[in-house]
């Protein structure tokens, strides 16, 4: 069982390390380029999609990038600082998985918002990235869950129950 610990950590590190590179890289990239990132064509068109729904002109697609580019880059300091906490817990103690969910749950929404104008333009490449977005959050995130529940369980493998104090056996529905 102790494998499947160690697998499941270096997955949640290979994902947050990912994150911290290519949307850190892309972040910074936005936030230091003059348009923020849309003479890009390719990675700005979920920016336009977007601004053409919410009725934006050239201003409001400047702000809109420049929001997007910040939350790229608090997504990736999030995931920098999970990967530090982890490295941290190799000396001793316990790593906070919680940051590193707040970070996923970000990155979620970032890409199911970027998804929509990929649907309907019909670009199914730009879906097909943010897809893959999707993916790796989704798996990062069920192994989070998978470490919380490996933590909570006993040498013997019994999930520990809480019980009032006193009593023989725990029923849920009384």
């Amino acid at each position: 069982m102790r494998k499947i610990s160690g697998a499941t950590v270096a997955m949640i590190l290979a994902i947050a390390l990912y994150f911290t590179l290519f949307w850190g890289y892309d972040a910074l990239r936005m936030l230091t380029s003059p348009t923020y990132g849309l003479e890009d064509v390719w990675r700005s068109q979920f920016m336009f999609g977007i601004g053409r729904v919410l009725g934006l002109g050239p201003i409001g697609l400047i702000k809109l990038a420049a929001f997007f580019a910040t939350l790229k880059l608090a997504v990736a300091i999030v995931c920098a600082v999970h990967i530090v906490d982890r490295f941290r817990s190799l000396i001793g103690g316990k790593p906070n998985s919680e940051i590193l969910e707040g970070g996923l749950i970000l990155v979620l929404l970032i890409s199911v918002v970027a998804a929509g104008p990929a649907v309907w333009s019909h670009n199914f490449d730009l879906l097909r990235e943010q897809i893959f977005q999707l993916l790796l959050a989704g798996v990062a995130t069920a192994l989070c869950i998978v470490e919380r529940s490996y933590d909570r369980s006993t040498p013997t493998g019994e999930t520990v129950a809480a019980t009032p104090s006193g009593a023989t056996r725990f029923t849920p529905w009384r």
